[in-house]
């Protein structure tokens, strides 16, 4: 089996790490950098840090997108245009984006042999140096087939999942991106609008912006994590999974209402909201917060 890692970064770099425990599997790494692959073949992860797309490739049996929701289309566009010629006969293409729609339908416009791809994890670090061999344990693996995907290329991409340790888990590109728009891309955003609330949402600082990030603790530290990454990978995640995360923003505006009406209301001749009314609201939240923990 050999495998070609478009792309090593956190989430690439972690693939390489957890398939070089079958020594069956040759892997052969690209970056536009090529920063991560030398590292990486340095390390002994990789037993190629190849020059161009066309080296990683060459012989592939799986082809690994392991770029940003915008990179991952760009990398579409060449091996579905002038690198065409290049991919071996019978190879398969997967991804491992954070969102499927746009990227699914790209490739299926293009007649490509690809089943999108999703492992359920992450850290706030980024590239090859963050990456571990244990990132996937236990975790989902999104399995999105593609228009051409043959029930081989669906079987190779599931076979990837579980070599990882992930579990593998099929749904259609629509079930995937309203899912994570709801448990990942609006936490960011979320994330991203805390900051600008309390910082000075028009561009400018709040008169109470110093003060505030002096007294800043580990709520605000854990609140604000996403929007400590990557910009343009955040931004890939809004520009290509924008209409299931705007459904989700208006949900949340609906409920951010409610709780101004809650914490507008009277409990009792200068008291203020009723304080057993907002527990109880805190204690349901709590529960179904608790009934599923897990990382994005």
């Amino acid at each position: 089996m050999r495998l070609a890692i478009l792309g090593l970064g956190l989430i690439g770099g972690s693939v390489a790490r957890s398939v070089r425990r079958d020594p069956a599997v040759s892997i052969a790494a690209w970056s536009p950098s090529g920063a991560g692959p030398r590292t990486a073949r340095e390390a002994g992860v990789v037993d190629l840090a190849a020059a161009t797309i066309e080296d990683a490739i060459v012989g592939a049996d799986l082809i690994v997108l392991a770029g940003p929701p915008l990179a991952c289309l760009e990398l579409l566009d060449a091996l579905g245009g002038e690198l065409r010629p290049s991919i071996p006969g019978g190879a398969t293409i997967t991804d491992v984006a954070s969102t499927k729609g746009a990227i699914v339908a790209r490739a299926n416009s293009l007649g490509l042999p690809f089943v999108g791809g999703h492992p359920m994890a992450g850290r706030e670090r980024s590239g090859f140096a963050a990456a571990t061999d244990g990132l996937f344990e236990g975790r989902p693996w999104i399995v999105v087939p593609g228009s051409v995907a043959t029930s081989r290329d669906v079987l190779r991409v599931e076979g990837l999942a579980r070599a990882c340790g992930a579990r593998p888990l099929r749904l259609t590109a629509e079930q995937h991106d309203s899912a994570v728009a709801a448990i990942s891309h609006l936490p960011l955003v979320v994330s991203a609008a805390l900051v600008e609330a309390v910082s000075g949402a028009d561009g400018g600082e709040r008169e109470d912006w110093s003060l505030v990030r002096e007294l800043a603790a580990t709520g605000w530290r854990d609140m604000t994590r996403l929007a400590r990454g990557d910009p343009g990978m955040a931004a890939g995640i809004a520009a290509t999974n924008a209409t299931a995360l705007a459904e989700r923003l208006r949900d949340l505006r609906l409920v951010i209402d409610r709780w101004l009406d809650e914490l507008g209301s009277d409990g009792g001749p200068g008291d203020g909201p009723d304080a057993a009314r907002l527990a109880e609201r805190f204690r349901q939240i709590r529960a179904r917060a608790d009934e599923r923990a897990g990382d994005d």
